[in-house]
Formats: C-alpha cells, structure tokens, sequence
C-alpha cells in the first residue's frame, strides 16, 4: 500500500521566508511612506539614478531592490508599458528578474566581494547599454561592507551615470556608508514592522499553509521578531514544525525559552513586597522549565516599563499582545506602585542585567539580583523618609527642612536665620541619585563683562579668570604649586614650589595685560605664604564635613540607614536656610540612601 501523500517528505518544501516574498508592492507591509514617494517618483517621471534602501534585518531590503527593479522594467503583459509601481509580473522582465536570472540586474553581495577590483567590473560594465531591460540595474547588498577604495572608485561613476544605468544599495549599518555616497542617493528607511502588522500577516499565512496556531502564539512570535519579517517567518515555519501543524502558546514558550507571563507577574509581586524567599523559590521554577534567566530578567524589564506606561497613560496596556486579565491585573499593579518605586526598579533591573550576560552563572547572577531587590523594596522612598524624618523627635531641627525643586513629599519651610551668617553663600542640598544620597555644593561663579574685563581684587578671582579662559595648565599650578604672599591689584607675590614650570610667571603677565588691559607685576618670594588653594579646598572639606556630621537631621539621615555614606559635598548658592546650630543652611529634598550590602550604586 502506498503512502498518504501527507506522511510524503515534501522534496520542493520551500521556507516560509522565500515562499512568501513580496513580488509587488501591494504584498509589501508596512513601507507606506516610501511605495508612496516611489509611486509619485515613477509618475512623474522624476527617477532617482540611485536608491539606498537601510534598515533592520528582514524588514525586506534586498526584496524591495528586486521589486523597485522589476516596477522600472516592467513592459506590461502586451510588452508596450512603460515604469509601473505595479509590475504586472507577467511579463519575461518580470519572470527574469523574480527568478534572479535577468541578464541587465545584477545583484552583488558587498559582504564577500569588497575589494576595488569588483567594483571596477561595474565601472566598465556600465559604458555598455542594457542587452533587453529599459535599465540596467546594479543591487549591492550590505553595501556598508565595501573597503574605503572600493567607495571611493564608485563614488564618479555614482554621480553622473549613463542614462540607462541605475544603482539600488542596501545596508543595515547606514552610519558606516560614507556621506559622500549617501548624498548622491535618494535615501529610504525601511521601518521596523509594527507587532499588529506580524500578527495580521502571520495569522493569514498560516490559515494558507492550513495550519492551527492561537493567537496568543502568534504574538509571542510576532514580540520575538523585534519588527523582523523574516526573523518572524522563520520562528513561525520553527513553530509549524514543532507542533506539527497545530501550535498552542505553551508550544511557542518552550520553542522561545520564554517565561509565562503570569508567572513573571507574580514573580514582579513577590519582589515588590520584599518576599526573598518567595521570589527566589519561583525563578528557580521558571529555569527548571527551560526559561532562560537573562530572558526572564528582560521580560521583568519589560514589564516595569509596562507598568510605568500604564501609570502615566493608562491606555497605553490596549495592545494585541496583552489581554484583558493581564491589563486589568497591571492597572492594579501600576496604581499600587510608586513612580520612584518602579524608577528603582528599572536601573537596578537594567544593571542586573548586565550582570547576567557577563557572569560565568547566568542563574546566580539573576538571583543575586533579584536579593538586592527584594531588600531594597523594604527601603522608603525619598518623599517618605523625609516625611518620617520630619515626624521623628530625632530630627532637633524643629522642622528647620526645606524642601526644594520637585522631589516627592518635600516641603518648603524656611529655617529660623541666626548665628553663623558669613556662610550665607553656602548652601546644602541632598539630592536623590540611584541608590544613593548626594549632598550638593555650588559656589557663586563671577559674572563676566565685554571689552576689558575688571581687574580680579583677590587671589581667587584671579584664578577664576584664568579657568573662565581655558587656561588649564595655569589654573593647575594656582591651585597646586602657589602658595600666596601678597596681593593687591595690578601686583601678586607668591611662592612657588619647584615642579611649576619657570615660564608660569612670564605667560600670567601676557595674558593679564591683554584681559584687563593693566600691567601686572607678579613677582616671586622664597617666604612661606599661605597654603596652596588645593590645600585650603581640603582644610575646608574636612570642616564642612565635620559640621555636616554633627547636624542633628543628617545624623537622622545616617542612623536610619546604617552603612550609608556621604558620597559627595558641594556648595550651592540658593534657596539656603541656616539650622539651629547657626551652620549653613541644608535643603533636604529626595533622599535615598544606598546601602554597601545591597550593591545600590
């Protein structure tokens, strides 16, 4: 007995990525824009003499070459038309070309022939007019890969070519194609393939090749394909083969390594409630049924990012992929969620992903991160802290905070002024960074005047005045390697250390007299003088630091979170208010303390 003809290997089988090319534009989707400007281009008869067509891959490059040079050689089935944005695909143009046998288009891979011998082949060949076609049509693929002499022999040709000749490159890395070749092309970006598209188009061809896949399958693959026709097609003939002709969406995750999406929600839940154990306990479930951790980390990524959308447009969840119990769950999510919460999230999802991809055990590293956190999901948020600092009897600032900018939950109150008033320029500022507290410093910079500028009245200024001109190398002996005996306008003693060079002094003279328009005598002293400006900066590091030490509110801020550091000091100038203990005013405005045992940077 003979076999049924479907149990019969199919010898003649073709991929589904070749078997379903586009032939015409009408079968080309998702490239409105440039089948519009071709249609208007051919019409009226304004034909670029070349095209560069760049995108991603298989979002049909290379296809749409071979349909842009069968729409200028088309003759029509009664062989008398003329360019068409519709070939009629009828006729030997037509027929040739499709099959990649026509002897006037030439297609040339520039991955494997990139040398300037090759392109000289096309140099001499275009003198010769087309044997049978109206044009005879170069297609370079991957043109981006020609040697620099390669483009360069190409580049005289490229501009003034014969009449009958026509150039189509494409490329994926259009950054690598140099500017003088793309100037003499009429340039089109093949977009990315929207997921609705994939859906609809891989939904219609598998009712084609009579095969039964959910919809939910398809989507997984049309996400999978990142905007990839081709890379779509061929997941979906993966898919066809793997569940021989009736796939279902657990099919398509075990095919892909991907998670469920429900469990990666409650995975998501288990993290932001601090649940370790828990968290923990479900994505080892997930890798021992084949999810890949790097996979699992990507789709949490994707998810906060899901979820923040959803938190600012709450209609930005009503796409194909997701369905109604999956929206409904993450408005929940998104509205029980702080926006600095899922911040959070995002940085230390993306740093741990990283991780991921460069640790010797990918699994490791994925629970490590998902430790950090749940720990950090236990700690406040910076609106919060400030609050519960306000509240607390430990503060002693009588609620001498004010709060700055938009940081969330901060007040503004201005602080009883007393004591201490010559550090009235200074202000302090804790400002919120991923996993960290900085407080900041500013200082008043001089305001600059046109023609000649005034004469700086203070060693400082003077320096101030070299740094406002770029001169770096003198700004760095100034503050390093001079220590200050004198100084009054028009005049500067100073001591030197032995490594300034012995032309610092000649230059400072040259170059006061042309800002200021004066004379300056520097002279030099072998007297002590003050310290360098370096090491007051230090002297004075160490003093604010000490002062900041002592207040009562950053000491609150410290024994809240033990292990936190202040990691940086700087002045700032406005909004500053003065503490009960008479030192410089401090703006406490979005805290977040990073602590050493959770790796928060």
């Amino acid at each position: 007995m003979s076999d049924s003809p479907s149990s019969k290997p199919d010898e003649n089988y073709r991929v589904l990525a070749r078997k379903y090319r586009p032939v015409n534009f009408d079968e080309l989707i998702g490239q409105d824009a440039m089948v519009r400007t071709l249609s208007n281009a051919i019409e009226t008869g304004r034909l670029a003499h070349a095209f560069i067509l760049t995108g991603v891959r298989g979002v049909g490059k290379t296809t749409t070459a071979r349909i842009i040079a069968k729409a200028l050689n088309c003759i029509g089935t009664d062989g008398k038309g003329g360019p068409t944005i519709s070939p009629c695909g009828t006729c030997e143009n037509c027929i040739s070309i499709a099959e990649s046998r026509h002897v006037d288009v030439m297609e040339m891979d520039a991955a494997s022939r990139t040398g300037v011998d090759d392109i000289r082949e096309i140099i001499d060949g275009v003198r010769y007019s087309s044997i049978s076609a109206r044009f005879k049509i170069y297609i370079i693929d991957e043109v981006h890969m020609l040697s620099r002499n390669a483009f360069n022999a190409l580049l005289k040709t490229l501009e003034e070519p014969p009449e009958h000749v026509k150039f189509i490159f494409a490329t994926t890395e259009i950054r690598k194609v140099p500017v003088t070749v793309l100037s003499r092309c009429q340039r089109f970006d093949l977009r990315r393939i929207s997921i609705e598209q994939l859906t609809g188009h891989f939904g219609k061809i598998a009712k084609l090749e009579n095969c039964q896949i959910e919809d939910k399958a398809l989507a997984m693959i049309s996400r999978a394909s990142e905007g990839s026709v081709r890379d779509g097609l061929s997941l979906l003939d993966q898919a066809f083969a793997h569940g021989a002709g009736d796939v279902t969406e657990q099919q398509v995750r075990d095919m892909l390594g991907l998670a469920d999406r429900t469990q990666v929600l409650d995975l998501y839940k288990a993290i932001m409630k601090g649940e370790t154990a828990v968290a923990l306990t479900q994505l080892r479930h997930q890798y021992d049924h084949g999810a890949d951790p790097e996979v699992i980390l990507s789709d949490m990524l994707e998810l906060t990012h899901w979820l923040t959308r959803l938190k600012v447009v709450p209609d930005a969840g009503e796409d194909v992929v997701t369905s109604e119990a999956e929206r409904s769950e993450g408005l929940e999510m998104a509205t029980g969620l702080s926006m600095p919460v899922l911040t959070r999230a995002w940085q230390m999802l993306l740093k741990g992903l990283t991780e991921v991809k460069i640790a010797p055990s990918p699994m490791a590293a994925a629970e490590m991160v998902l430790v950090r956190m749940t720990y950090a999901a236990k700690l406040p948020t910076p609106g919060d802290m400030i609050k519960q600092l306000k509240a607390s009897p430990q503060n002693g600032s009588g609620g001498a905070v004010a709060g700055g900018g938009s940081g969330q939950g901060s007040t503004r109150t201005q602080a009883p002024t007393s004591g201490n008033s010559g550090n009235a320029p200074t202000a302090f500022q804790v400002i919120h960074s991923q996993g960290q507290a900085r407080i900041l410093a500013q200082d008043v910079l001089p305001t600059e005047d046109n023609g000649f500028e005034p004469s700086p009245t203070s060693f400082e200024e003077l320096v101030a005045l070299f740094a406002h001109h770029n001169e770096a190398s003198i700004v760095f002996q100034l503050n390093d390697n001079a220590h200050l005996k004198s100084f009054a306008e028009g005049r500067l003693d100073i001591r030197l250390k032995e490594q300034a060079p012995n032309n610092l002094t000649g230059r400072m003279i040259d170059l006061l007299k042309r800002w200021t328009g004066k004379s300056w005598i520097i002279s030099l002293t072998m007297d002590k003088g003050d310290e360098t400006l370096y090491e007051q900066d230090l002297e004075n590091q160490r003093q604010l630091r000490a002062r900041l030490m002592a207040n009562p509110l950053i000491k609150a801020v410290l024994d809240q979170f033990p292990g936190a550091k202040i990691s940086d000091i700087r002045k700032k100038v406005e909004d500053f208010a003065l503490l009960d203990d008479g030192s410089a005013g401090y703006i406490a405005e979005n805290f977040l303390i990073g602590e050493d045992e959770f790796g928060l940077e």
